[in-house]
């Protein structure tokens, strides 16, 4: 964080969602709370009213007609639960006993708890009036008595055993009654407090959104007008705001990016200038009409003499020169590309200065994929050849290696020609430091130079030693950079 920074962004923000949140959240809670509380009491009551409801339809008539045939002799107690159509009054009996028994348990109101155990007591009385009606008619010959103790007792209990049903359901409901009207009570309750709180915190939320706000926005709709003037070319426009937060450094920032890229765009089109110029002259030297002319002299004098396959080996040489001089436009090509071009101009010359001149390339393999300025080489090969082996008048030795070294490229270009006094050499030197145009001798050399250390940076380009009747040896160091892709075209400075 920048020294003029003293509040925050991020510090604003926080403290205006916590102003916000905080209080909210303690409603959200509260009433969460509220609602699990009655949702948690409503679905045990309703639980409760759903199995005393299963009980209250069919309880009394499954059990009255069970213990009716019973006692008429129509089945007997221990076959009826094979009858499909009839149910065992003490397999009901148990289940019922079971249940209430699980309501009894979890039941809280008195009055539901005191039909309850009514419905309890009057369970265990039936199922001993149930085994009276057993012993009788294991007994045999009974059937008025039988008929009596239905009427008065079995008959009559499963009648109260329904009516504590009824009376179970009739106090769990007004258990959800009360209940709600406990909910309503905490709903007035809550919603006044909501009312108030939410009110004080929307106006406060308010106040301090618009002092925030405006504290962020005025500031930015200034910046963003001056970044479109900027955008659009005005580098000379400036936000110069003067607040105590991030802004200001953002607005500082643009400032100083405005001032960089007026004088990148600056240095940018002097450089564009520059390299187009320079490009342009290297490439008419290529295009030489009088090497052209000498090769293809030299392709007819071949063909006179009957030597057609060196005569074709020349023309295809020559075709893999230009080719590879124009390259689609290009201005990288691959260090493979770059071999092969100054293979070809070495083979074509070869021919012309088969007494004087032998060549070797000796570049790893493994930098193939590596891209380099096109003409980067063959411009150097050109000057040992011109300039160093043609003067000496007896056989040279042109030498190119390409290693890696330090995570850089090196290329050396050596020959055994007839070198530089130590004069020459300062001068040459000193002429490649200059920009191209502005050379007297040592265009070439110059021009390749510049071109290196405008693409790669200034870190980067040739160097040069010689020795008088010794040879000359010129070496480029470029950084190691892949093709992005086969055929990459355009520059990228």
């Amino acid at each position: 964080m920048g020294p003029n920074v003293k509040y925050p962004l991020k510090m604003k923000i926080i403290l205006l969602v916590l102003a916000a949140i905080i209080p909210l959240l303690g409603i959200a809670i509260y009433l969460i709370t509220a609602l699990d509380n009655y949702r948690s009491a409503y679905d045990t009551i309703v639980s409760n009213m759903t199995v005393a409801n299963n009980y209250n339809l069919d309880f009394k008539e499954e059990l009255d007609e069970g213990i009716y045939k019973l006692a008429v002799g129509y089945t007997s107690f221990d076959s009826i639960r094979d009858e499909g159509s009839l149910e065992d009054p003490y397999m009901l009996i148990e289940e019922l006993r079971t249940d209430f028994t699980d309501l009894m348990a979890i039941t809280t109101d008195r009055e539901s708890r005191v039909w309850l155990e009514s419905l309890l007591r009057n369970i265990d009385t039936l199922e001993d009036r149930i085994d009276d009606v057993r012993a009788n008619v294991e007994r045999g010959g009974r059937y008025d008595e039988n008929m009596e103790m239905l009427d008065n007792n079995i008959y009559i209990l499963t009648e109260l055993i329904q009516d504590d049903i009824q009376y179970y359901i009739y106090y769990q409901t007004k258990s959800i009654e009360n209940l709600t009207r406990q909910l309503n009570e905490q709903a007035s309750r809550f919603i006044r407090l909501c009312i108030g709180l939410v009110a004080a915190v929307v106006t406060v939320a308010i106040t301090a959104s618009l002092i925030i706000l405006k504290s962020i926005t005025n500031p930015l709709e200034r910046l963003c007008r001056v970044t479109e003037r900027i955008a659009n070319g005005e580098f000379t426009a400036r936000a110069r705001i003067d607040t105590r937060d991030e802004i200001r450094v953002l607005s500082d920032s643009v400032d100083d990016m405005a001032e960089k890229l007026r004088i990148m765009i600056s240095q940018i089109k002097e450089d564009e200038r520059k390299m187009r110029y320079a490009e342009l002259r290297l490439l008419q030297e290529q295009i030489n009409p009088h090497f052209l002319y000498n090769t293809l002299d030299t392709v007819i004098w071949l063909i006179e003499g009957n030597e057609l396959e060196k005569a074709v080996s020349i023309v295809v040489s020559l075709s893999e020169f230009f080719r590879l001089v124009l390259s689609r436009g290009q201005d990288f090509i691959t260090i493979r590309e770059e071999e092969m071009h100054i293979r070809s101009y070495l083979e074509i010359q070869q021919v012309r200065y088969s007494d004087i001149l032998k060549f070797d390339i000796s570049i790893d393999p493994r930098l193939y994929g590596f891209r380099i300025l096109k003409l980067t080489l063959q411009p150097l090969v050109e000057n040992s050849l011109y300039h160093g082996i043609k003067y000496k008048r007896a056989e040279g030795r042109i030498e190119v290696t390409g290693r890696q070294e330090d995570g850089l490229i090196r290329f050396l270009v050596r020959d055994n020609g007839v070198g530089m006094e130590e004069e020459e050499l300062v001068k040459l030197r000193e002429e490649i430091q200059k920009p191209c145009k502005e050379t007297e001798t040592g265009f070439g050399l110059a021009n390749v130079n510049e071109r290196i250390r405008m693409n790669f940076g200034p870190q980067y380009g040739m160097e040069i030693d010689s020795v008088k009747n010794k040879g000359t040896c010129v070496s480029i160091t470029i950084p190691m950079e892949y093709m992005k892709q086969a055929g990459e075209a355009g520059r990228e400075v």
